[in-house]
């Protein structure tokens, strides 16, 4: 019988994702997802916990790296510097993960079903951002200015991704940094 192929989170995020890209996400089952991997369905569930989950990748392990960055950031290091930071490194992947991240991106940029379930994971990313401000502020944590940054700094990501995601010869990073810099520019008149 030999012994079972070893399975991984990035290997059947790999493997749903090329199945979106060909068929499309709402017509790729978990099942189809479970086959071609070649687990069952419940194996799937170990992984993930819904499709949707799926094009997320370690999407809480990037929230608990970014945590931790913000966490490090010197008390001298100036909000702003702080925030740029870390959302860049957050946002920063090996050069040879970079078609991945542009196909995963696309997907969850593109597909109405992931574009609606993405606010779920925008919320937790917001709440990090807020949480430091509010920590580096000395205000709640719900306070208009910690929500208002945190949704200041992931639409700045965004528009860098849907920048990124039209021309391949942009850098993500540079983007998503050059984004803070307009923004703290645009706010200076």
């Amino acid at each position: 019988m030999g012994r079972a192929r070893l399975t991984t989170a990035d290997s059947l995020g790999r493997t749903g994702l090329d199945l979106f890209i060909k068929y499309g996400f709402d017509h790729v089952t978990v099942e189809d997802i479970a086959e071609a991997e070649g687990i069952g369905r419940r194996t799937f569930f170990r992984y993930f916990s819904s499709k949707n989950d799926l094009p997320w990748g370690d999407f809480d392990g990037l929230l608990l790296r970014m945590r931790s960055r913000l966490a490090q950031a010197p008390a001298e290091t100036p909000l702003f510097d702080a925030l740029r930071e870390s959302v860049v490194d957050f946002n920063r992947f090996p050069h040879d993960e970079v078609p991945f991240l542009r196909q995963r991106m696309t997907v969850l940029l593109t597909t109405p079903t992931l574009v609606a379930h993405s606010a779920l994971r925008y919320q937790a990313w917001r709440r990090v951002v807020a949480e430091f401000v509010a920590e580096r502020l000395g205000v709640a944590r719900d306070s208009h200015m910690a929500i208002t940054l945190g949704q200041v700094c992931l639409g700045i990501s965004l528009s860098a991704y849907e920048e990124w995601l039209v021309d391949d010869s942009l850098v993500l990073a540079d983007l998503i940094s050059g984004g803070f810099h307009d923004v703290r520019a645009v706010f200076a008149y």
